[in-house]
């Protein structure tokens, strides 16, 4: 005669909350996350824009025509931070909400290459606080321009940052690509965006507005 199997009910007390656990994360995994809206400084008007995917905060300041520091301070947005879809920025002296097709007439940025970050913008690497973003990707991997320009600057041992490409991009912004292996490209050549410049398993990155580094996560998708 077959034995019949008694369940260990002590085990079960155990098991049941840890799977009633995991139930519940699995069904709350697929909801959208909330963003809390920033509070503005008190009486100050305005409105609040919800972060579409692919934006960036350079592309949300030249939407409403206000300086991107002061979307920076006003939102208490961190050096390091990037903004995600559905998060809420406030826009400060505004009363209409302007979308992404009805003003915007200028060139966002792209990623010159993907690899994983070893330093971002502002963190110490090497005893050296990064200006930019350092990124460590395959050997020999390409490495494109991150927006349309004029290369103005070439050399192979750029103050420390080996071999260096430089290209203008107008309107008073730049992008430097340091530590690269080998270039393919020559001051004064004309570049488009997305087009293999150099090669390199190694890329320091920046943002140049006149003389100064920028945040490329404010300006990068």
């Amino acid at each position: 005669m077959q034995k019949l199997e008694v369940p260990n009910f002590k085990l079960w007390f155990y098991v049941l909350p840890f799977v009633f656990y995991l139930f519940c994360f699995a069904g709350c995994a697929t909801t959208a996350p909330t963003y809390i809206a920033p509070s503005p400084p008190p009486a100050m008007p305005g409105i609040y824009h919800r972060v579409e995917r692919g934006q960036t905060l350079w592309r949300i300041s030249r939407m409403y025509n206000i300086d991107l520091g002061s979307l920076v301070t006003v939102n208490r947005i961190p050096d390091a931070a990037r903004i995600e879809a559905g998060q809420l920025i406030f826009i400060p002296q505004r009363e209409t909400k302007v979308y992404p097709s009805e003003k915007y007439s200028g060139e966002d940025f792209i990623w010159p290459v993907k690899g994983r970050l070893i330093a971002g913008f502002g963190q110490t690497y090497n005893d050296t606080v990064s200006k930019g973003l350092i990124i460590r990707t395959a050997e020999n991997s390409s490495i494109s321009a991150a927006g349309k320009g004029r290369v103005i600057f070439y050399d192979t041992a750029f103050r420390g940052f080996g071999k260096t490409i430089i290209i203008d991009h107008g309107n008073g912004f730049s992008t430097v690509y340091s530590g690269i292996s080998n270039s393919l490209v020559k001051p004064g050549d004309t570049v488009e965006k997305g087009a293999v410049i150099a090669k390199s398993g190694y890329l320091h990155f920046e943002i140049r507005k006149g003389f100064t580094a920028q945040n490329p996560y404010f300006y990068l998708p």
